[in-house]
């Protein structure tokens, strides 16, 4: 069972396993949370004694990704404890999932960028809008 390093390989991968056998094969998510360990209090230790604070804490979430397809055996995982990481993967799963439910892939569009003087001669040609009339703003006393 390989165990990847890196999310692109898991997703290419999974990718790959998903368009070979879309009907079994299955994709498990597994969040975990450690507990949140009791600190002790300055009182606690003696005062005689200099205890590095440590600022950095050690990663409490973990999630875990597993494709499985149960007719082969083929089994592939990755794990990661990266915040942003774990966002942008669980999104990533609806695109993998397209390929499980016999869907099309959908392709993102590619934005062409309009270069600036077009984009300023489209500003200068529309009209502004009338502001409707209303009461002035009073300043302020100083």
């Amino acid at each position: 069972m390989p165990h990847y390093k890196t999310s692109q390989e898991w997703l290419e991968q999974s990718a790959l396993l998903l368009q070979a056998r879309p009907t079994t094969t299955r994709i498990t998510t597994k969040y975990s949370i450690k507990p949140f360990a009791v600190r002790k209090s300055k009182s606690d230790t003696t005062s005689g004694e200099d205890v590095p604070m440590t600022d950095s804490k050690p990663p409490r979430g973990a999630l875990e990704l597993k494709t499985y397809d149960p007719i082969t055996g083929v089994a592939l995982k990755y794990r990661t404890t990266k915040a942003a990481e774990v966002s942008r993967l669980i999104l990533s799963l609806g695109r993998l999932g397209r390929a499980m439910a016999a869907l099309p892939d959908v392709q993102e569009e590619e934005v062409a960028e309009v270069p600036a003087k077009e984009e300023e001669a489209k500003t200068t040609q529309q009209q502004p809008q009338a502001s409707a009339p209303g009461k002035k703003k009073k300043k302020g006393k100083k």
